[in-house]
């Protein structure tokens, strides 16, 4: 089989093309390589220039608590609290007190508010019934007050289910 000269030259250029098309992957290829490799070093700089700061900010922190320290000792004195400085109980830091001067200012009053008499204001009022909420006793009766020796018995009441007479169930607290 006898190959003309225009079959060479078009086998020349294939070859050529082929052997075009390796070198541009290889150098592409290697431009990629290159471009993870300076991406990795512009990640390890901001690294360093963040550790750096954070030094900087370390030393000059540990700077101004020496400077701190020297002026503490030059100008004020003071120093941390012995264990012989503490106070054993209330009754000793009580006999610390000193009765009030004569020119002394009157201690401060806080104010009390009289329960028994009506308020100035009027009374809220509910737009859906139209009565005063104050006047509206919740079902079961009033409720009971709240005192130190019921709220563990209120805290444990559980919302109950229960089905109304159309059958959809509603959530209603269990109050006794």
């Amino acid at each position: 089989m006898i190959i003309s000269r225009a079959g060479l030259h078009r086998i020349g250029w294939a070859m050529i093309l082929t052997i075009c098309f390796a070198i541009f992957l290889a150098l592409t290829l290697k431009v990629n390589s290159v471009r993870s490799q300076v991406k990795l070093a512009e990640r390890q700089i901001v690294a360093a220039r963040a550790e750096r700061q954070l030094l900087e900010t370390e030393f000059e922190t540990r700077a101004s608590q020496h400077q701190l320290v020297a002026i503490n000792n030059v100008d004020f004195g003071y120093s941390a609290p012995t264990t012989g400085q503490y106070i054993e109980s209330e009754r000793s830091l009580a006999a610390l007190g000193k009765p009030r001067a004569a020119d002394a200012p009157s201690p401060i009053m806080v104010a009390a508010a009289d329960e028994s008499k009506e308020s100035a204001l009027p009374d809220m009022v509910n737009p859906l019934s139209g009565k005063a909420m104050a006047a509206e006793v919740p079902q079961g009766g009033p409720r009971k007050r709240t005192t130190a020796a019921n709220l563990s018995d209120r805290l444990s009441e559980a919302d109950k289910p229960e089905i109304s007479s159309k059958g959809a169930r509603t959530k209603v607290a269990v109050r006794e």
